[in-house]
């Protein structure tokens, strides 16, 4: 199918839709000026000290770092946190937003981004699944019982020559103690999950009802989700293959879809774009 082709049928499927699940990876920040952390070269390419340590992302992305060198976990989170909170949400989020709307049967969105960018983008709350959490959350490090608290107070000050934080760095309001982001690390046996499963589940209870009846037509619009951590991909592969949806994905390096579905080799933002102006056209 060529891309013409395809950004017909992405419409049609979009059109002809009662119920919209839109699932988002890494990719689909990077229109919103987002790091690509895509291999260790764009990952030091947006954090040259991290080169010269030696440290890769899945080496930086490790609660062991809280332990052995908060300076140095807060320096690259913190970063990430004050990066996330003043960067503006692409077109793309609007045009999403704009489609769901239209859904008879509502929309859910799924994704494994930390960024908050959804909300950023005025979706609602209460219809996001945030699979590996937020950076806009915190949790205590000491597990003192006071379960996850908001990010917005604290402040983190990065020297931007080191990736280094500087005191004083996210305590816990409770005890004291050292806070974390609420966000799932590689080897994380320490995250708190108890809000990203609150999410499933209201996920799960929409998708009862939504997804279920019988003059129902679902679509899935999955955004950037690469191959590397499969999670985003399988889930939205495995909701169209249940409920007899249509899979549309934009994935600029890895856009292969199973048979009868829809893959762009673009930008989120562009495919999103391209997609709108022929929804408008019919």
């Amino acid at each position: 199918m060529d891309q013409e082709a395809a950004l017909q049928a992405a419409a049609r499927a979009i059109a002809q839709a009662t119920a919209l699940v839109i699932t988002a990876g890494a990719g689909m920040g990077v229109d919103s000026g987002l790091p690509d952390f895509r291999g260790n070269q764009g990952f030091w390419n947006a954090y040259p000290p991290y080169r010269h340590l030696g440290l890769s992302f899945i080496d930086m992305a490790n609660p062991r770092w809280f332990v052995q060198d908060p300076a140095l976990a807060w320096g690259f989170y913190g970063h990430r946190l004050m990066l996330y909170r003043a960067t503006v949400p692409h077109s793309g989020f609007a045009l999403l937003r704009q489609w769901a709307e239209t859904m008879r049967d509502g929309f859910r969105v799924f994704t494994s981004n930390v960024d908050g960018q959804f909300q950023k983008a005025g979706f609602d709350e209460s219809c996001i699944e945030e699979c590996h959490g937020s950076i806009h959350h915190l949790q205590c490090t000491s597990d003192c019982g006071i379960g996850i608290f908001d990010a917005a107070p604290f402040d983190v000050d990065v020297d931007q020559q080191t990736f280094r934080a500087r005191d004083p760095l996210p305590a816990c309001p409770r005890c004291g103690a050292l806070a974390r982001p609420n966000v799932l690390m590689f080897g994380d046996w320490q995250w708190d999950a108890s809000r990203s499963a609150l999410q499933e589940q209201a996920f799960s209870r929409w998708a009862a009802h939504a997804l279920t009846r019988p003059d129902g037509r679902l679509v899935v619009v999955e955004c950037g989700a690469g191959l590397a951590i499969p999670t985003v991909r399988r889930f939205g592969e495995s909701l169209v293959a249940r409920h007899h949806g249509t899979l549309v994905r934009i994935n600029m390096r890895e856009p292969a879809v199973p048979e009868g579905h829809v893959g762009l080799a673009m930008g989120a933002g562009d495919a999103l774009g391209e997609i709108d102006r022929r929804l408008r056209a019919t």
